[in-house]
């Protein structure tokens, strides 16, 4: 069985910086391309990056493009997303994505497992 497992969500001020981490157990982390999703209070989730199964390929969306990253440790298990130049409308809970044997995309709809979510809140 498939787990995933968010850490490291907080408050930071905006401007900052912060790594949230999403374990993975259960299965073979190489099958499987990993994403960041979030949610705000009363709006729709919203892709957040995607890195597929290698590394090698990434995307972005384009509200947090060239603040955020979306990187991998397969040793580890491990899918990171360091957020950087946090804004107030960052503001969400960040839930980790996976999707068994494809490379990774913006629908949320395509991924077989999800975590249950780490708050991120930025301060003005």
């Amino acid at each position: 069985q498939v787990q995933l497992v968010e850490s490291g969500g907080g408050l930071v001020q905006a401007g900052g910086s912060l790594r949230v981490s999403c374990r993975f157990s259960g299965g073979l982390f190489s099958s499987y391309a990993m994403a960041w999703f979030r949610q705000a209070p009363g709006k729709e989730r919203e892709f957040v990056a995607a890195i597929n199964w290698s590394g090698t390929s990434r995307s972005n969306a384009d509200s947090v493009k060239g603040r955020f990253t979306i990187f991998s440790d397969n040793a580890k298990n491990t899918v990171y997303l360091q957020m950087n130049s946090l804004k107030p409308e960052d503001t969400a809970v960040y839930y980790c994505a996976g999707q068994y044997a494809r490379a990774g995309d913006s629908n949320w709809s395509s991924y077989d497992h999800w975590g249950q979510g780490t708050q991120v809140t930025v301060s003005s």
